[in-house]
């Protein structure tokens, strides 16, 4: 709230490109069991392992530049099936741009972003219009997955140090519960596609 009220206070490199830096990519690489996703500022997927790009099915679909959580959420008609309480995790994807644009108030592609999410979606002008903040922590959350069914997963959110503007996320799942059998089919079912894959988001100015 306090750089929201104060724009002189607010960080100058609003274009800078962002990149998962090797080392964050060979660290998701190493997570197996569970999905795990590196977010940029405006909410960009930076990169994905394995089960992070199986789980999310429809961002395989989708340009580089457009692979965005806030995107997704309000604008692919898909993540109101996949997320069982929807409007809780729109409502907080909303509340991560606000914090973000507080820190980028000049950024082109962020307000770019907020203009395209305003225009297709009434849900999105709404909580917008509200002005909340959210900042992720950890939590869990309720799914239904085309493939395998519900599940129900916690989630962890780290800020990389050196890279304040990203986001690292990890999902965590009760040993031995339906919800780590149905990861385990998941991964099962999708195990040709190993490796973690940035998400050329440099070359779009993310």
């Amino acid at each position: 709230m306090f750089a929201l009220a104060n724009p002189t206070q607010r960080r100058p490199h609003d274009r800078a490109t962002q990149r998962a830096r090797p080392g964050l990519l060979r660290a998701l690489e190493n997570i197996a069991d569970v999905p795990a996703l590196l977010l940029g500022h405006r909410l960009d997927v930076l990169a994905a392992n394995h089960l992070a790009r199986a789980f999310y099915r429809d961002f395989e679909g989708l340009p580089a530049g457009e692979r965005n959580m806030a995107r997704y959420m309000f604008l692919d008609a898909a993540a109101r099936d996949l997320y069982v309480d929807w409007p809780e995790t729109a409502r907080e994807n909303v509340g991560m741009l606000h914090l973000y644009a507080s820190h980028h108030p000049r950024d082109p592609r962020l307000a770019q972003l907020i203009g395209e999410l305003s225009a297709g979606d009434r849900d999105f002008r709404r909580w917008w219009a509200e002005h909340d903040v959210y900042q992720p922590k950890h939590g869990s959350k309720r799914y239904h997955h085309p493939l395998v069914g519900d599940l129900t997963l916690g989630f962890e959110a780290f800020t990389p140090v050196g890279d304040s503007d990203q986001t690292l996320g990890l999902y965590t799942v009760e040993p031995g519960s339906p919800s780590e059998s149905a990861l385990r089919m998941l991964g099962n079912w999708t195990a040709a596609d190993t490796h973690v894959q940035p998400e050329e988001a440099a070359e779009h100015g993310h």
